[in-house]
């Protein structure tokens, strides 16, 4: 939200003294900056400069949002394709034994969460153009290597390389995307990026039923192949993206002059800064270490992430104990991901019109907690399949919105980059928990691994979202209030600035 105003709370300039609103450092400080910044289109109509803004519109989403969901397809299948491994013969040719896989699955997580919080910081200090394409790059070797492996240790080395490198990608395009889109644009850029992953799984059933058939060829397993080819495939995007990923709007060689004029004047005007206004400090770091929200949304995303990783990991094995083939199963996998994209661009969508993230993500939250009751209660392998599709449709949407959620609420570029490292880190921490959840001796009713999904859901997700939204809500009615006001008394307009989303003309999105 950009401006002082709900609908639902009224005038945000009720019952305030005027004079002081207008006379406040923090207004003017935005003013100021706003008015220092070369306006290219200066003299035209409104007709005008709305026609431009359509037209770069249109220019950061061709160049931005399709490589980058493409980055994160690969990212997805690469951490995932385990599963579809693991049912095609993986275990038995590495003599895998007990919790084995579980284990292989719990590494790559640890070594994944640890480092996702110090990737926004070398994202920024390396430049999105370099960084991501060299840790693509040797992910795709980490996923080669999977496949070369004859025994469950060089698994569990490789999988714990493949979680460093890949660390940095999703954090880093969530705070990139959040560093050229205006709040009330970002969800939907957000959820679309995400929906790679709905894809990721459907396409990977897919491509793993017909990999697999390749079992033999060159005196290697089908298992191993899906490694193999998914490996070089990433290592070929990986270099290609030293061309395709693109910089922050300062440093951008797609965007003319004036187009990167624009840009930053949008950021501006929507109370962000811009990406080249800061440089790192220690503050930016203790800033979201106590700030409560950092805390709020990790819990929430905690539940989300949980609950993805169980169902990611473990669907195409779910579906092959309701008796299904292996194949079958690789297939049946498909159509739950896709639903879950549909619902994820949807979702996206509607939370940037409404401005109202917390009540998406307790809607969605119905649907996966509904899903996984009637996959725990449920005896039909037709209800049981149908609980598949109501946990996709409740659990993707959520991660997307909720990321989206924390940027919206966290000002100053770097800020923002350590609190989405910290969200999403311990999000993906909750993988381990995930990893062990769904074990052998369960099938194939798996009661322990559905009921810590739905606890997740439940507690986490839901809750926490209720909780997050009614927090927030109290706040922005002490800041419509003026009663946030003393916290700017005496400061001068830099100081003001520096207090990010602690000003108290900044609102927080619902």
């Amino acid at each position: 939200m950009t401006e002082k105003h709900d609908p639902e709370i009224g005038d945000p300039h009720a019952g305030r003294d005027h004079s002081i609103l207008d006379s406040a450092p923090k207004s003017l400080a935005h003013h100021r900056k706003l008015e220092a910044l070369e306006d290219p289109d200066a003299g035209l109509s409104e007709e005008e400069r709305a026609e431009n803004d359509r037209k770069l519109m249109r220019k950061l989403d061709l160049h931005l949002i399709p490589w980058l969901s493409l980055l994160y397809l690969v990212s997805f299948l690469d951490r995932t394709n385990i599963g579809n491994a693991k049912i095609v013969g993986l275990e038995e040719d590495l003599g895998m034994t007990g919790n084995d896989y579980n284990i292989s699955l719990i590494i790559f997580f640890v070594s994944y969460s640890v480092f996702e919080p110090l990737t926004n910081v070398l994202l920024k200090r390396f430049r999105p153009s370099v960084f991501i394409p060299v840790i693509m790059f040797f992910w795709g070797i980490c996923m080669m290597s999977m496949g070369l492996v004859h025994n469950f240790s060089g698994l569990l080395a490789a999988r714990w390389f493949l979680g460093i490198f890949e660390a940095g990608l999703f954090p880093g395009v969530g705070y990139l995307l959040s560093c050229w889109y205006k709040r009330s644009e970002f969800g939907i850029r957000m959820a679309i990026f995400f929906s790679a992953a709905a894809v990721a799984g459907s396409f990977g059933g897919l491509l793993a039923a017909a990999i697999a058939k390749m079992d033999g060829i060159g005196g290697k397993p089908g298992w191993a192949w899906i490694f193999i080819l998914e490996g070089i495939a990433t290592g070929f995007i990986g270099v290609a993206s030293f061309w395709t990923v693109h910089d922050f709007p300062n440093e951008a060689t797609f965007l003319s002059e004036d187009d990167r004029k624009r840009v930053i004047r949008r950021l501006v005007a929507d109370q962000q800064s811009s990406a080249e206004d800061e440089e790192f400090q220690m503050l930016y770091f203790w800033q979201s270490i106590k700030d409560w929200k950092t805390w709020t949304s990790a819990v929430i995303y905690m539940g989300s992430c949980g609950a993805l990783y169980a169902f990611s990991l473990f669907t195409p094995t779910i579906i092959q104990e309701l008796g299904y083939e292996a194949t079958t199963a690789q297939l049946l996998s498909v159509p739950p991901y896709a639903v879950a994209g549909v619902v994820t661009i949807t979702i996206g969508y509607i939370a940037d019109r409404t401005g109202q993230r917390g009540l998406c993500n307790i809607f969605v939250s119905i649907f996966s907690i509904t899903g996984f009751a009637m996959l725990l209660g449920a005896k039909a392998a037709g209800a049981r399949y149908a609980g598949i599709f109501l946990g996709a449709m409740g659990i993707y949407p959520a991660i997307a919105n909720t990321i989206t959620w924390v940027s919206n609420n966290t000002e100053g570029v770097y800020k923002r980059g350590v609190t989405l490292g910290i969200v999403i880190g311990w999000g993906n921490l909750n993988g381990i928990v995930s990893s062990v959840i769904y074990r052998t001796q369960d099938a194939p009713n798996f009661y322990p691994g559905h009921g810590t999904v739905l606890a997740y859901l439940f507690l986490f997700q839901f809750v926490g979202s209720i909780v997050q939204y009614i927090l927030l809500r109290r706040e922005n009615g002490k800041r419509i209030r003026g009663e946030r006001d003393n916290w700017v008394e005496g400061l001068d307009a830099k100081a003001v600035e520096a207090r990010g989303d602690e000003r108290p003309d900044f609102l927080y999105t619902l």
